[in-house]
């Protein structure tokens, strides 16, 4: 059993900052990518940032300049540390992670059950 547990999320003000945080747990043999995508209501889920193990980053054009994603291998966890926050970046935030669970098993997505951020005065 593999879970991806979110925090961070919330309220914030425009020009506000937030911390997102995603702990993988459970049996994991290797994690290969990492990141985060958002989704709004009745919208397509989109691709926020993505790290490989091995440092690789990708940024939507959208966050360029104001998120930073990280990951801490030896914990199993992704941030995000977004800054400069808009209206437009209020959406669910769901941590996406491709496990190995042992040596000889196939790599597997995982999604985390979602954290909610609104950025609204």
């Amino acid at each position: 059993q593999v879970q991806l547990m979110e925090s961070g999320g919330g309220l914030v003000q425009p020009g506000g900052s937030l911390r997102l945080s995603c702990a993988a747990s459970g049996t994991i043999f290797e994690i290969s990518g990492m990141g985060w995508y958002r989704q709004a209501p009745g919208k397509q889920r989109e691709l926020v940032a993505a790290i490989t193990s091995g440092g690789s980053i990708n940024y939507a054009g959208s966050v360029k300049g104001r998120f930073t994603i990280s990951r801490d291998n030896a914990k199993n966890t992704v941030y995000l540390q977004m800054s400069s926050l808009k209206p437009e970046d209020t959406d669910v935030y769901y941590c996406h992670a491709e496990i190995r669970r042992t040596l000889i098993s196939p790599r597997v997505t995982y999604w985390g059950q979602g954290t909610q951020v609104t950025v609204s005065s």
